[in-house]
C-alpha cells in the first residue's frame, strides 16, 4: 500500500473532529441571534458520524469505504493513488454505512433506531426543509452520545465532550445538557465541573444515572466533584 492510502484514515479523522466540533456546539449551546444552530446540529452530527464510521473502517483497509471499488482500475496504472480515488472513488453513502462498518469490522452499530432517525431528519433539512416535532438539538445530542462517542471511546480512545468551540468553559455547559437529558457520555480522566453544582443538579435524573455517573467519577478519582 503506497503511503498516500495509508493517510487516508487520519485524513478523515481531522475532518470527523472539526465536524463534531460544531456539532456539539451547536445542539447544546442557545444564541437569539442564531436559531438556526439546532438545525445546523443535526447536519453537522450526521457529517461527523459518517467521517467517523468511516474512519474506523478505514483503519481495517483505507479501500474498504469505497464502493464499487473495481471501478477505480482503468487498467493501465501501475498503482492506486490518491487522486484517482477523487476522481473516480465512490464512498458508501450514509445509510449504508453501519452495514459497510460491520462488514470489515465486525462491529454492530449502537443505537439503530436513532440512526434511521437522524438520517431522516438530515435528508428533510438538505432536500427540504426542518422535520416538525422534533427536537432537533436532542436528537443531535443522542446521536453523538449513543452512537458517535461509544464508538470513538473504543475504536480510537477520544471521547466526544472533549470536542466544542468553546474550549475556555470546559466541560461544563455539554455536561449540564447532557445530565438533564440522562445520556451517558465517555468521560475522560481530566473531567470538571466549575459553573454548577453538580450532586444538585443529579439529583432530578433517574437513580440508575446517578449510580452510573457516580461510578464513572469513581473509576477516574473524581468523587469530590460530588462533594461541595
Amino acid at each position: 500500500m503506497n503511503e498516500e492510502l495509508r493517510q487516508i484514515p487520519q485524513r478523515i479523522f481531522k475532518l470527523a473532529i472539526a465536524s463534531l466540533t460544531q456539532a456539539n456546539t451547536h445542539a447544546v449551546y442557545v444564541d437569539p441571534r442564531n436559531d438556526h444552530w439546532d438545525v445546523l446540529s443535526i447536519l453537522n452530527s450526521a457529517h461527523a458520524g459518517e467521517l467517523f464510521l468511516k474512519t474506523i473502517i478505514a483503519l481495517e483497509h483505507p479501500l474498504l469505504i469505497f464502493r464499487e471499488i473495481f471501478s477505480i482500475d482503468d487498467g493501465s496504472s501501475p498503482d492506486i493513488d490518491l487522486s484517482s480515488l477523487l476522481q473516480k472513488g465512490r464512498t458508501h453513502d450514509f445509510e449504508r454505512l453501519p452495514q459497510a462498518l460491520w462488514v470489515s469490522t465486525g462491529i454492530r452499530l449502537p443505537n439503530p433506531s436513532c440512526y434511521e432517525r437522524l438520517r431522516r431528519a438530515r435528508n428533510s433539512i438538505q432536500h427540504f426543509c426542518a422535520p416538525k416535532d422534533v427536537e432537533l438539538g436532542r436528537l443531535s445530542l443522542e446521536f453523538i452520545y449513543t452512537i458517535i462517542d461509544p464508538l470513538i471511546y473504543q475504536q480510537l480512545g477520544i471521547c466526544a465532550i472533549n470536542f466544542h468551540e468553546n474550549p475556555s468553559v470546559g466541560y461544563d455547559y455539554i455536561a449540564q445538557r447532557l445530565i438533564r437529558e440522562s445520556f451517558k457520555f465517555s468521560m475522560p480522566d481530566d473531567f470538571g465541573i466549575t459553573e454548577f453544582d453538580l450532586a444538585d443538579e443529579l439529583k432530578s435524573v433517574e437513580q440508575a444515572y446517578r449510580c452510573w455517573f457516580a461510578g464513572e467519577l469513581e473509576r477516574i478519582g473524581k468523587t469530590n466533584l460530588l462533594k461541595f
